[in-house]
């Protein structure tokens, strides 16, 4: 990849900057962006991950751009185009909606290029929800993180078609790997989280939302319990992020079942590596499509099996049939809200034999550090980024 022109300077746009898949993908992005030499800024509300930012160099800016107000739209739009001329900024990139429209006139007003990355599927139910929307296509150059993200936009939005470039989600390999994280380091994540030893640990490594599936593996963890396989105990790791009454409904489920000592809600993990290392299986249980699917890739990446709800961008992250043979598989795939296929896919997986469980990991293993590696993904985002900033572009 050359290098981006000399004293670059990239603004990524982003509502905050706590958990979440595109918030460490501009992490990512960001110190790929000061390791070449060039200067990264980052917009957003703050959050958890600013620290991390700057840690290695990059500035975070803290402007009010989760709003959804029409009016402060107006006045970011006024603060970025200004940001823009006070320091410089060469390229914008937008990762989400709302900040993408004042992103879009900020860089419009400035003459600079500005670029998206579509990171969701995005409820598209009406003309304005269309509309609103469409700015994620409006980038003189249009990442998607997947083959299906990109189907997706070239079906909502035709316009922006020979725009779209297709980047995967990008894992740190050498930081998943089982053999850098330290026994200290899982037995401190294992204590913190109150789990006794011997019992195998399936994790749910997602932010707590109705749309992640949480309900349909508390259903399938209480199949299993009725079945006699009552030893695995589920960690469902993920921020609530201020929805109080889904935390309430998943612990009266809990309490329904009587799972009590075999379904655990820990909250934010900020060790993923280390909540990988003590885990036997993890388990993707999304009810809605996927447009990448992190979780899984890192489990993959971990070495630890996988189980994943066979919508969105499934098919491009874990191989199994029937697209491929079974000899081939990386992982599960099962009908979505369906907990006793997810309930049947645990137990077959609990119950592999050691060289069946090392085959697939290697499998699973080998398909990320082919497809889904960070590099790769920095790489290829910044090389979008020299191609604008070395040649005229056009938005429509």
């Amino acid at each position: 990849m050359p290098p981006l022109p000399p004293a670059t300077t990239v603004l990524q746009v982003i509502p905050d900057l706590n958990s979440g898949g595109a918030e460490r993908t501009t992490i990512d992005v960001a110190r790929a962006i000061v390791e070449d030499g060039a200067q990264a800024l980052v917009v957003s509300q703050g959050g958890q991950l600013v620290p991390e930012l700057e840690s290695f160099g990059a500035e975070h800016i803290v402007l009010p751009v989760k709003s959804k107000n029409p009016v402060t739209l107006w006045k970011n739009t006024k603060r970025l185009a200004s940001l823009i001329s006070e320091r410089g900024v060469d390229l914008i990139h937008a990762r989400s909606r709302a900040p993408a429209w004042s992103a879009l006139r900020a860089a419009r007003r400035t003459n600079i290029p500005f670029v998206t990355t579509y990171h969701g599927t995005y409820n598209q139910s009406n003309a304005l929800k269309a509309y609103y929307n469409s700015v994620m296509a409006r980038g003189d150059a249009v990442i998607a993180n997947s083959e299906f993200i990109a189907k997706l936009i070239g079906k909502r939005h035709p316009f922006a078609k020979s725009r779209i470039t297709v980047i995967p989600r990008g894992s740190d390999l050498k930081s998943l790997d089982p053999d850098n994280v330290s026994a200290l380091r899982q037995q401190a994540l294992k204590d913190s989280w109150g789990i006794p030893n011997g019992h195998p640990i399936i994790m749910n490594m997602a932010r707590l939302t109705a749309w992640k599936g949480q309900a349909v593996l508390i259903e399938a963890m209480a199949l299993l319990k009725d079945d006699g396989l009552r030893e695995p105990i589920a960690i469902l790791a993920g921020d609530a992020q201020g929805r109080d009454g889904y935390v309430a409904e998943l612990k009266k489920q809990i309490a329904d079942h009587g799972l009590h000592d075999r379904v655990r809600l820990v909250g934010h993990c900020a060790d993923v590596p280390a909540a990988m290392a003590l885990s036997n299986l993890a388990v993707v249980a999304s009810v809605e499509p996927e447009a990448f699917g992190r979780a899984a890739v890192e489990a993959q990446a971990a070495s630890v099996p996988v189980i994943v709800s066979n919508l969105g961008a499934v098919p491009e992250t874990v191989l199994a049939p029937p697209d491929v043979p079974g000899s081939e598989r990386t992982g599960w795939r099962v009908t979505a809200s369906d907990p006793q296929a997810l309930s049947d896919a645990i137990r077959s997986a609990l119950l592999m034999d050691d060289k069946s469980k090392k085959d697939l990991t290697s499998r699973a293993l080998l398909h990320v550090q082919q497809n889904f590696t960070v590099e790769t993904m920095c790489a290829r985002t910044l090389a979008v980024y020299e191609g604008l900033l070395t040649r005229p572009s056009k938005a429509d």
